[in-house]
């Protein structure tokens, strides 16, 4: 067996009846399920952020096109985004085991997962706090959105995750960011008690990971509502308390790497009955779909169909899901 073959066999797994169910309800249409679940079961596109902290995208593409990489921007607005074409062509790892990869001219990183940062926008003024921040990917790319400028705060909880965060940190070259280690809630409560105020906060939490799927079939084994509805409740902690830090007019990204409403737009209901916030409408340089109105008998606030899903089908990428909120007293 070859290694194409390998990995072909790799990606494919048994959904659980639950799972399917789910998905039914989320997507209508039953042509949208079946590229769904096509897409879910095939290897997600290898995509790469610039990191013009160090180099130009000009200069890095050059580099990279003498391996033989075809690449192409999904943005005119964002050329550092770039996705590889020829992904049948690399050896195993080569993403990461390149010079350039190392001195950090690169980041290997889901073109969904980059959104987040899109969406928040920091600026070069700006007081950050990046809440869940290993292993640095949004980090590292406010960072370089700021031009190294303003302060970021970079909080994780895990010493382990702690020590990669600091290192990509390093390796991107990013100056601008100061780590602590802090369980979310109890960081945010300490800031409450010193009276610090953000005015952008990035709150993209631990999930489920049913977005990951093309990358981690093993999700699906470890994947059942109970593990949902315990995320939802750590989410809600996490959302509402961050919340609080931000200052009047400030902004919050909220996001996940699944596609579970529990997690997601019930989240964002649960922050509208209880602060004065505006789900604001994003543009982002992806296909997205808008949030879900009603789930399991529940109906959300108008607002919500705002927030952003996106689907592995629609753009050939992880499933992810954002929110930004902005917050009105």
């Amino acid at each position: 067996m070859n290694f194409s073959q390998t990995m072909e066999k790799k990606y494919k797994y048994n959904p659980k009846e639950q799972f399917e169910k789910r998905i039914e309800e989320i997507l209508v249409e039953k042509e949208d399920r079946g590229e769904f679940w096509r897409v879910c079961h095939t290897r997600p596109i290898d995509s790469i952020r610039v990191n013009t902290l160090k180099i130009s995208v000009e200069e890095l593409k050059k580099r990279l096109e003498n391996y033989g990489w075809k690449l192409k921007t999904i943005s005119e607005d964002f050329p550092e985004i770039l996705v590889i074409e020829n992904k049948s062509n690399l050896k195993p790892g080569e993403l990461g085991k390149t010079l350039e990869h190392i001195l950090g001219y690169y980041y290997v990183q889901d073109i969904s997962s980059m959104m987040s940062a899109v969406a928040l926008n920091p600026q070069e003024e700006d007081f950050v706090l990046d809440l869940c921040a290993s292993p640095g990917s949004k980090t590292t790319q406010m960072a370089m959105m700021m031009n190294n400028k303003g302060t970021i705060i970079a909080n994780e909880i895990s010493l382990g995750r702690i020590s990669i965060l600091n290192s990509n940190l390093e390796r991107c070259g990013v100056s601008n960011t100061i780590v602590t280690r802090k369980d979310g809630v109890q960081f945010c409560l300490r800031a409450q008690r010193e009276k610090i105020e953000f005015d952008k906060i990035l709150t993209d939490v631990p999930c489920s990971g049913e977005g990951t799927l093309r990358k981690s079939p093993n999700t699906m084994n470890i994947w059942n509502l109970k593990v949902i509805e315990g995320m939802a409740k750590i989410q809600k902690k996490l959302a509402f308390e961050a919340l609080k830090l931000l200052k009047i007019g400030g902004e919050m990204v909220y996001s996940t790497c699944t596609l579970s409403p529990e997690e997601n737009e019930e989240v964002i209901q649960f922050l509208k009955e209880n602060f004065e916030i505006k789900i604001e409408k994003i543009n982002l340089p992806m296909k997205t779909r808008s949030g879900i109105l009603e789930w399991n008998g529940k109906k959300f606030d108008e607002e919500i169909k705002n927030c952003c899903r996106i689907y592995p089908h629609d753009n050939d990428s992880d499933g992810f899901f954002l929110a930004k909120i902005k917050k009105l007293k």
